[in-house]
């Protein structure tokens, strides 16, 4: 079953219990637009108990602002009782909820080419706010007063540029003013939301245009103090030049491209990302430039090149040279870089040490910093093919020994 039958299946058991019920929100925006959705919502007069009495299985997490999650099958359908929202204290939640009218309904919503509906029987669409026009002239507008709409909930502002970016729309003049306005109160939304909507931006294909509509409305600077102009014109180019599909990680360090790593990760931080992120970001922002050194020694290619964001550092890498000077001059030394580890063929780059750290007591080497020095240079020997057997390395190890006992 798909997410789009999952919803019409409870439309038509809302109706077989005599109440209005129809598609909402995102998916009917993106089915006039012919594009797939993928979340079907559902509308309906419906009271939240009501909903709960009629489905067997439901989620009751937001029931008392009048949304209920249907389980159908392996689908989760999110039904909401039409509604109207009034009292909004901390730019998020609602302090009231009335239960309302589809028309009402669609007139607290965000922006217009999100407030339609659409009766998926009679192919019909219910639309109050002259949503069908704006998606015609491919505008973000919000339904009334914009900084109403944003005071509501801030983070309309960061969906406004989400939106644009994605479906390739203009921001509607009044609505643009209201975000420029209002851009550093974007602060008062959790990070983790925040977060949400920067990575939908940063990983989509049209992502420079996003972080454009991001620095010049100034949500970039509320959200990351002290990120400078030209830090930002360089992220532009940077992110400009990255494939299609990236991960918010690489993203992110494409945004910072221009910056020391420390301050990258101190901004990141406020995002609170996981730390296998913040680890992803700082590997490819220490590494910057590492890839264009001709003489890396063969050690130091292995070991780079058995690091598992390597693939991301290559591709940030050759972004931050297409950025800084266009044309092959820029990418020369990654094309050396690419003939030379196609060159070693199929090799194993992360071998296991040829000698343990009791092998290497049992010569003679002393518990300590020594000790670890000694094996990092037994290994880099390893990795350039100095050494191949564990004979040869208990040799090469009981020279060091002596070599470093008389210094």
């Amino acid at each position: 079953m798909t997410n789009k039958q999952a919803a019409i299946t409870i439309i038509k058991q809302l109706r077989r219990n005599g109440f209005q019920a129809l598609l909402a929100g995102g998916c009917v925006r993106d089915m006039l637009l012919g594009r797939r959705a993928s979340d079907y919502d559902v509308a309906t007069n419906a009271r939240p108990e009501d909903v709960i009495g009629i489905f067997p299985r439901t989620l009751k997490v937001g029931a008392k602002f009048g949304v209920v999650i249907v389980l159908n099958k392996d689908r989760q359908v999110e039904v909401a009782t039409f509604r109207t929202e009034t009292g909004y204290a901390d730019g998020r939640h609602p302090a009231a909820v009335k239960f309302s009218s589809a028309e009402e309904d669609a007139r607290r919503r965000d922006f217009t080419i999100n407030g339609m509906f659409f009766e998926p029987f009679q192919k019909e669409v219910l639309d109050y706010v002259g949503g069908q026009t704006d998606l015609k002239k491919k505008i973000i507008r919000t339904i009334g007063e914009p900084a109403e709409r944003f005071d509501e909930d801030y983070l309309r502002m960061l969906r406004a540029i989400r939106f644009s970016t994605k479906l390739g729309f203009k921001i509607e003049p009044q609505t643009w003013s209201a975000i420029r306005a209002n851009a550093e109160k974007i602060t008062r939304i959790s990070a983790e939301r925040i977060a949400i909507e920067l990575e939908s931006i940063l990983t989509h294909p049209n992502r420079a245009t996003g972080v454009s509509l991001l620095l010049e409305s100034g949500l970039a600077s509320a959200v990351f103090d002290g990120f400078g102009a030209e830090d930002a014109k360089f992220a532009v180019a940077v992110l400009g030049q990255l494939r299609k599909g990236v991960d918010f990680a690489l993203a992110l360090a494409g945004f910072f491209a221009a910056c020391q790593t420390k301050f990258a990760v101190e901004k990141c931080r406020i995002l609170k990302l996981s730390r296998s992120r913040y680890k992803h970001i700082k590997f490819l922002l220490d590494n910057r430039g590492k890839l264009l050194d001709e003489r890396m020694s063969l050690a130091d290619l292995k070991k780079i090149l058995a690091e598992p964001y390597f693939r991301d550092l290559y591709e940030l890498q050759r972004a931050i040279q297409k950025a800084t000077l266009p044309g092959r001059k820029g990418v020369a030394p990654l094309i050396k870089l690419r003939r030379r580890i196609k060159s070693l063929g199929d090799i194993e780059l992360r071998p296991s040490p040829l000698l343990n750290g009791h092998d290497l007591i049992r010569l003679g080497a002393v518990p300590g910093p020594g000790l670890g020095q000694l094996a990092e240079e037994m290994y880099i020997a390893q990795l350039e093919g100095i050494l191949k057997t564990a004979s040869q390395a208990e040799k090469w190890v009981q020279k060091w020994l002596f070599e470093h006992k008389n210094r």
